[in-house]
């Protein structure tokens, strides 16, 4: 069967799956809170909005322990806690759902080096959510879907900062993105994220037009060597969404000078300004 759709039409369908994707009980407008469960596995801590104890576990093992009685009425994996369980991230064999009441429920996440566990809580009922007007994007723009080069390169690491951290993360990338445009020749750097290559960037339109703290592409190397860089499906990062994700900002050689007047531009409440600000 013949795809008889225009490029803007495709994009059009995207968007539409990108706003009902940010919109769900554990998209990116629910999250409510981050919390790090670290230190002493025989010390108790608690996790603001929700009932339980929470422990970390002993160095090498995977997830996170929880104490509540059944007046609590957390449930894990479907079954009411009323004692001790080991909630599990995405690293172990399968990851736990947790659910504290009708919108709330949570997640455990891992960092990236597989040592530290943090609570994630999800609120169906958040005022994000609630306050959310849509995203507001550009028109499809041809001028911005580039055919560039992907080499791969073994050992090579880029310093990614985040929003919330000091100092860069030595982050490995599976090798360089380059191409050239309007005479200016470009090396960019791009990370794994799951069968994607996430490209962190920012232009002259980042903190005027679109959101200060950059985009995000997901792109894959064809199989001729080439990479297809389709700017109109660049997207927010989640923390324009939610003050709760710690997002990688872009390095220096992502950093264009000129603007990229494609894809996303910021997330809106219902009155039309800015959801949030940095």
């Amino acid at each position: 069967m013949t795809d008889t759709l225009t490029a803007a039409e495709r994009l059009a369908t995207f968007r539409s799956r990108r706003e009902e994707s940010v919109k769900q009980p554990q998209g990116s407008l629910a999250l409510v809170n981050t919390q790090w469960i670290t230190g002493d596995p025989e010390a108790a801590q608690t996790v603001y909005g929700v009932p339980g104890t929470y422990y970390p576990l002993p160095a090498g093992e995977k997830g996170l322990r929880l104490v509540a009685t059944a007046a609590d009425g957390i449930r894990v994996d479907g079954e009411l806690v009323d004692g001790e369980v080991i909630i599990s991230a995405k690293d172990g064999e399968k990851a736990s759902s947790i659910v504290f009441d009708d919108h709330t429920t949570g997640t455990v996440i891992v960092n990236e080096a597989g040592t530290e566990y943090a609570l994630r809580i999800w609120d169906a009922e958040a005022d994000d959510l609630v306050n959310f007007g849509g995203i507001d994007a550009y028109d499809y723009n041809p001028d911005w879907v580039i055919t560039a080069q992907f080499t791969p390169v073994e050992g090579l690491s880029v310093g990614f900062e985040h929003i919330k951290d000091e100092g860069e993360r030595d982050t490995a990338i599976p090798g360089e993105i380059t191409f050239e445009k309007d005479g200016v020749a470009y090396n960019l750097a791009a990370f794994k994220s799951g069968r994607a290559l996430q490209l962190v960037f920012a232009d002259a339109t980042s903190g005027d037009e679109t959101y200060s703290v950059g985009r995000f592409l997901f792109v894959a190397p064809n199989p001729d060597g080439t990479i297809t860089l389709d700017f109109n499906l660049a997207v927010l990062p989640p923390c324009a969404f939610s003050y709760q994700f710690n997002c990688p900002l872009p390095p220096k050689q992502n950093r264009f000078q000129v603007p990229i007047r494609a894809g996303e531009k910021n997330a809106l409440n219902k009155s039309g300004e800015l959801l949030h600000e940095f």
